[in-house]
């Protein structure tokens, strides 16, 4: 069996250029990363790797000098007003960085009209190659696992994929056995972290915990082991791991991303 991939997540080190974050991930050991190209929100400070191609050169010679690969890129967000066409600078940069897969948030809540757009979308990246896959958040209009695989089962593209996403899966009160019934030509990876804790009844602090306060794999409640083993057998794997405390204590990324991997990488011997 092939090395299992572990790819280091934007939001784990969300404060490094892409360039550092490509150095970090080498120096960690990631064989990949994941690079955002798209802001997840209006405060968030976002290197802006689309409109500045000479980021992307520096980017690229840091890919070419330590053989890391880009594996996703993200967040690309289907609204009401979405216009899915607009989207293809984003697709054609994460195809020149070498990007498999496209992360997309269903922001929509007109369901028929979302799947169309999610169709429509997945028809403009099978042109670039890549695979996108459909996040369902519990604060989206793809609130929890069975929706977003409705959502990608309706569309009805054979490139159209979904992420599971541990944190997300928790708190949404997703099952173990609707991932079983999941195709695994429909999965090409998965966001890894733990949670700690009950699910909150707000959403807003649900949110929060999402953005700035996961844990490292094993350090929280989740039942980690039960989502790798109903995942398909060595699924590549992202780890996201936004810990604000950790970065207001000064503990720097490339510590961070060690971390990460290195708790990642005992969960995995447990297997």
């Amino acid at each position: 069996m092939s090395e299992r991939i572990l790819s280091l997540a934007a939001l784990t080190v969300l404060e490094l250029s892409p360039p550092e974050m490509v150095e970090v991930a080498a120096r960690a050991g990631y064989s990949h990363v994941g690079l955002r190209l798209v802001p997840a929100t209006a405060e968030e400070h976002h290197f802006p790797l689309v409109a500045d191609a000479g980021l992307r050169r520096q980017t690229l010679a840091r890919l070419r000098d330590t053989g890391i690969q880009v594996f996703d890129i993200e967040i690309l967000r289907l609204k009401p007003e979405a216009n899915v066409a607009e989207f293809e600078p984003i697709l054609a940069a994460g195809a020149e960085l070498g990007a498999c897969a496209v992360l997309v948030a269903g922001n929509d809540p007109d369901e028929a009209r979302l799947t169309d757009n999610f169709a429509a979308f997945c028809d403009l990246a099978a042109g670039f190659g890549l695979y996108p896959h459909l996040e369902f958040m519990p604060w989206t209009d793809a609130r929890d696992l069975a929706q977003a695989m409705r959502i990608m089962e309706n569309a009805g593209r054979v490139n159209g994929c979904v992420l599971v996403d541990a944190f997300h899966f928790d708190r949404s009160g997703s099952r173990l056995e609707d991932l079983a019934r999941l195709d695994p030509a429909r999965i090409r990876y998965a966001q890894l972290c733990d949670v700690a804790g009950p699910r909150p009844d707000d959403m807003e602090e649900i949110l929060r915990q999402a953005r700035n306060e996961r844990r490292f794999p094993g350090d929280g409640d989740c039942d980690l082991s039960g989502l790798l083993r109903t995942l398909p057998a060595n699924l590549p794997l992202s780890l996201e791991i936004p810990t604000r405390q950790l970065l207001e204590q000064g503990v720097g990324a490339l510590e961070r991303a060690r971390i990460a991997i290195d708790k990642t990488r005992s969960l995995l011997a447990l297997l």
